[in-house]
């Protein structure tokens, strides 16, 4: 049985851990109020331009001239998988969820007799895969240094994704992610962004529309630009993720140093 003096330094101990995590919750509900919002102003944008992309394949008159990153190579053999993770831990299964569902698809994919290929975003993302899948790794990005994810940032992994598909070292690309429900539901994503998902992302129909210059023409230049803006909103999304479930997490480990203090003084009394 540990003695009177072990117990007084354990208690500190706990108290010392309980100061910090307490500290951790209250940093991350600062942030996630921001991030919420950035992720909440970046959805109607993302989705407004998948739609009008969607719109403007309903006009095109000639299918197989069309753009390859709306129409695809026409093949799937090799996919590209982009995965966003963070690069800062203490966040509960924040990252674990997101890889999770990564690795279930590369094993699907990889089960069917596909090539694969994996770009990862963000550290904790890239320890969690290359143990298991450290060999189809071809790219690894981090932003670990910046404080704010810009869509600068996103333009990087988009134009890295284009340059790729351009020089045809694959088929499809799938991007994963957590979608922000909120501070206790963070959402694992799997969004296949070449070619074009042909969906509406919202239920009601879009309009017509009249384009000046043609179709095409537009789509050569807003192609690329969705690439990135579906990436950027990744980004946010995953930021809002990150700080609620860091703030859930924080919030659990405060309350389990609380009762370990309890139990503690118990015995030393």
């Amino acid at each position: 049985m540990p003695s009177l003096d072990d117990l007084k330094k354990r208690i500190k101990s706990v108290k010392s851990t309980q100061k910090i995590t307490k500290a951790m919750k209250m940093v991350a509900a600062a942030k996630l109020r921001k991030a919420q919002e950035n992720a909440e102003k970046g959805r109607p944008y993302s989705q407004k331009m998948q739609n009008i992309i969607l719109n403007l394949t309903k006009s095109i008159n000639d299918p197989q001239n069309a753009p390859k990153l709306l129409t695809g190579t026409g093949k799937d053999n090799t996919y590209l998988c982009l995965v966003l993770t963070a690069d800062r831990g203490l966040c509960g299964g924040f990252n674990s969820n997101i890889c999770k569902l990564a690795k279930t698809n590369f094993k699907k994919i990889l089960n069917e007799g596909k090539e694969l290929k994996i770009i990862t975003v963000g550290s904790k993302g890239l320890d969690q895969i290359r143990r298991e899948y450290g060999k189809y790794i071809i790219k690894k990005f981090s932003f670990k240094d910046k404080k704010q994810i810009t869509f600068n940032e996103a333009e990087i992994i988009g134009s890295e994704t284009i340059n790729l598909f351009n020089d045809n070292e694959f088929d499809k690309c799938i991007l994963f992610y957590n979608n922000f429900k909120n501070v206790m539901t963070q959402i694992p994503q799997a969004q296949q962004i070449i070619p074009a998902e042909k969906k509406i992302s919202t239920e009601q129909e879009m309009p017509s529309y009249e384009f000046e210059p043609d179709e095409d023409e537009i789509l050569e230049d807003l192609l690329p630009k969705n690439i990135s803006t579906q990436i950027f909103k990744a980004f946010l999304e995953n930021a809002a993720s990150e700080q609620g479930s860091r703030m859930a997490a924080m919030d659990n480990a405060t309350r389990n140093a609380g009762d370990l203090v309890d139990r503690l003084t118990i015995n030393y009394n």
